[in-house]
């Protein structure tokens, strides 16, 4: 879609951007609606493709100047997208805002990532901005109920799906983790702090090594929101990398949590399930806290 003149009577939307392609996605689609955007990418990070937007760079540890960018450009909402790292802080030459901040942001990094990101969003939002979700500006990132590609999962591989859902909602409980990787009726492999792409590598080590054994392809890959999480920072994600990480696991397919779950590049990411045979489904589960829903518990 051709985007149309900024708007200059709509707040500038702010993008924090990390890895991924996501932030784009965000920016491109604020881009189409008009809406002015500035993207706050953070160096080490942030893909260069953000170079595409007005935008500046920032370095971790840079609180100050970020804020000074935040009020130059005229920023009221915030998008805070994008796969980062917990920074070395031995390694980082902070600003005079970040030395004023500093209890705070001590503060920010004491407990599960759950944790953390509601702290990251409450730093945001006691200084006047307004965090809104990835997907309330695109929308079209977030997994619709159904079959989402060519193939469709077996009797046995539909057990797994649902194994596999059940023992998300405990892990995500815990604030472990997001995914879990369900054969033959049970679970095999749970998400850490590794992340799902190290998971799923574990389950292809697990299987080179004799210590899973199926033939062909089975089992699935199952990933959730925690029932706690707070979708507007943290909505967990698959992408093409996800498919191939899968395909060469020997599992059989994917399975995620509609309204809960985003896709990267879904065009790109449905063809290369079909090309590695592989089934993608999407569920709509009651995985989520009693106050929340889906989509609008993370409206501004």
């Amino acid at each position: 879609m051709l985007a149309g003149p900024s708007d200059p009577s709509r707040p500038t939307l702010g993008i924090i951007a990390g890895g991924g392609a996501i932030p784009v996605t965000v920016a491109a689609a604020a881009r189409a609606e008009g809406r002015p955007v500035v993207i706050f990418a953070i160096r080490g990070e942030a893909e260069h493709t953000v170079q595409d937007f007005p935008h500046h760079w920032v370095r971790w540890g840079e609180i100050g100047r970020l804020f000074d960018l935040l009020v130059r450009e005229k920023v009221s909402d915030l998008v805070i997208a994008g796969s980062v790292s917990r920074p070395d802080f031995s390694a980082i030459r902070v600003d005079l805002g970040a030395i004023l901040s500093l209890p705070r942001i001590l503060a920010l990094m004491v407990g599960g990532d759950d944790t953390v990101l509601k702290g990251v969003v409450r730093f945001f939002e006691d200084r006047g901005y307004a965090v809104i979700g990835a997907h309330t500006v695109a929308p079209e990132l977030v997994a619709t109920v159904g079959q989402l590609g060519r193939i469709t999962p077996s009797a046995t591989q539909t057990v797994d799906v649902g194994k596999g859902f059940e023992a998300a909602r405990v892990l995500g409980s815990l604030d472990i983790g997001q995914a879990v990787v369900a054969v033959g009726g049970r679970v095999v492999g749970v998400e850490g702090v590794e992340g799902t792409d190290e998971l799923v590598a574990r389950i292809a080590n697990l299987r080179e090594r004799g210590r899973l054994k199926w033939s062909g392809r089975d089992g699935v890959l199952v990933k959730a929101a925690k029932p706690q999480q707070d979708l507007r920072v943290d909505m967990p994600t698959i992408g093409p990398k996800t498919i191939a990480a899968v395909a060469a696991a020997g599992l059989a397919g994917i399975a995620v949590e509609a309204g809960r779950v985003m896709i990267v590049d879904r065009t790109a990411t449905v063809a290369a399930a079909d090309a590695a045979r592989l089934f993608l489904v999407a569920e709509e589960k009651d995985l989520a806290a009693p106050d929340m829903d889906p989509i609008e518990e993370s409206a501004p």
